[in-house]
C-alpha cells in the first residue's frame, strides 16, 4: 500500500503539472454537455415549403395558413406550377412541395375526396420522414375542421365508439433534452477515462520514463493500478458536476432512482474502460497510435450504443455488436436510474456484464503489460 501511495502521489503531480492536459480533462467535457444537448434534437421545426396553389381559393388559402402557423413549417415561395417549384429543392431552397389542385374549395364543399400532392426532398431521410408526417396530420386537422363547419351531421355520425388516450410515463413532457442529457454525459466520462488513461501511459513510453520503472520491483498490477486510479476519481468528478451542476440546474433533470445505485454502477463502469484504456496503451508505442486506435473505438461506442438509433431497432448483426459494446449498458442504465427510477432487480444483468468487461480488460492489460527488469 505504501509503494501504491507514492506512485498515486507521483501520477497526481504529473496529471496537476500538465497545463495542456487540465483544460481538456475539466473543461472540455462541461462545454460540451451544455452545447450538444441542445443541438442533439430530433424534433424537426423550420421545414422550408414551397406550395403550389392552382385553386386560389379561401379553402386553399386557409391550409396555407394552418401549415405556416403550426410552427413546423416555413413559407418560402409560391410557385406558380410544379415545374416551377421543382428547382427549389434542387437548390436547397425548399425541403417540401405541396401542390393544391384546381378545384379543390369546390370538391371539399360537395364532399368529394381530394387528394393533395406532396413532393419531399428526401436526402435526409429522418428530415423527410418527420416533414411528411407534419404535413399528414395537419392536412388531416384541417379536413377535420373543414366537415365541422360543412357537414357536422357526418362529423357526429363518424365518431368513434372507441377512443384511445395516452400517458407519458418518466418524460411526461416530451423532452428530447431529458433523454439526451444522460446518454451524453455517458459518452462524454467514457472518453476522458479511456483516452487519457492511455495517453498517460504511453506518454511514459515516449519520454522514456517507464523504463526507470521498469527496473524497479513494482509489480504490473500495482503500477496499472496506480495509473487507473486518478483517473478513476477525475471520472467521478466529471460525472457529478456534470449531473448535479450542469443538468440539474439547466436542464431541469433531477435522478428519480437511488442515486448510490447509479454511482455503484458508473464506479464498476469506469474500472473496466478504464482496463480498455490499459489495454490500448499496452499495445501502442506512440500517441498517434493511441488517437488512431481509441478514435476507431469511440465512433463504435458512439453509433452501435443506442444514443441516436434504439438497439431494438438495429439489424441483428448490429444488435449483436451493440451487445458486446459496454456503453451500451452504461446509457441504458443512466436513463432507467435518472428518468425511470429503476432499482436493483433492474440492472443486475448491465452490472454483471459490466463486471465481465472489466475483468476481461484488466486481465488483458496486465498480460499484455511487458515488464522488462
Amino acid at each position: 500500500m505504501r509503494t501504491l501511495f507514492f506512485l498515486l502521489q507521483k501520477e497526481f503531480i504529473r496529471i496537476f503539472r500538465n497545463r495542456t492536459l487540465l483544460p481538456l480533462i475539466f473543461s472540455m467535457p462541461f462545454v460540451q454537455l451544455i452545447v450538444l444537448p441542445w443541438a442533439a434534437d430530433y424534433e424537426i421545426k423550420h421545414l422550408d415549403i414551397a406550395i403550389v396553389d392552382a385553386d386560389h381559393s379561401t379553402s386553399s388559402r386557409r391550409l396555407t395558413e394552418k401549415l405556416t402557423a403550426s410552427g413546423y413549417f416555413r413559407l418560402t415561395d409560391f410557385p406558380a406550377t410544379y415545374d416551377d417549384a421543382v428547382p427549389l429543392i434542387e437548390n436547397d431552397r425548399a425541403d417540401m412541395i405541396l401542390e393544391i389542385p384546381r378545384h379543390f374549395e369546390r370538391d371539399l364543399s360537395s364532399g368529394r375526396a381530394c387528394q393533395l400532392f406532396a413532393a419531399v426532398n428526401a436526402i435526409n431521410g429522418v428530415k423527410a420522414g418527420l416533414g411528411s408526417a407534419y404535413l399528414a396530420r395537419v392536412v388531416a386537422a384541417f379536413a377535420d375542421d373543414l366537415r365541422l363547419e360543412h357537414r357536422p351531421e357526418v362529423s357526429i355520425a363518424s365518431t368513434p365508439v372507441i377512443a384511445t388516450s395516452s400517458l407519458r410515463r418518466f418524460n411526461s413532457a416530451g423532452n428530447y433534452r431529458h433523454f439526451m442529457v444522460p446518454a451524453i454525459l455517458t459518452l462524454l466520462v467514457t472518453m476522458i477515462s479511456v483516452y487519457m488513461c492511455a495517453l498517460n501511459l504511453v506518454t511514459e513510453k515516449e519520454s522514456g520514463t517507464i523504463e526507470q520503472m521498469n527496473v524497479t520491483p513494482v509489480g504490473k498490477s500495482i503500477f496499472l493500478l496506480s495509473k487507473t486510479i486518478p483517473f478513476l476519481a477525475i471520472g467521478l468528478f466529471i460525472f457529478t458536476v456534470g449531473l448535479f451542476a450542469i443538468a440539474r440546474p439547466l436542464y431541469g433533470i433531477v435522478p428519480v432512482g437511488n442515486v448510490a445505485l447509479l454511482y455503484l454502477y458508473l464506479i464498476v463502469y469506469l474500472i473496466a474502460m478504464l482496463g480498455l484504456g490499459l489495454l490500448i496503451a499496452t499495445s501502442c508505442e506512440t500517441q498517434q497510435q493511441v488517437m488512431f486506435i481509441t478514435f476507431f473505438f469511440m465512433m463504435i461506442f458512439i453509433l452501435m450504443s443506442g444514443l441516436f438509433t434504439p438497439v431494438e431497432s438495429m439489424p441483428a448483426w448490429a444488435r449483436a455488436i451493440a451487445r458486446a459494446n459496454p456503453v451500451t449498458y452504461f446509457m441504458e442504465v443512466c436513463r432507467m436510474i435518472i428518468l425511470k427510477g429503476s432499482g436493483w432487480s433492474d440492472i443486475r444483468r448491465h452490472l454483471m456484464i459490466t463486471i465481465g468487461f472489466a475483468t476481461l480488460f484488466h486481465l488483458s492489460a496486465i498480460l499484455n503489460y511487458r515488464k522488462t527488469t
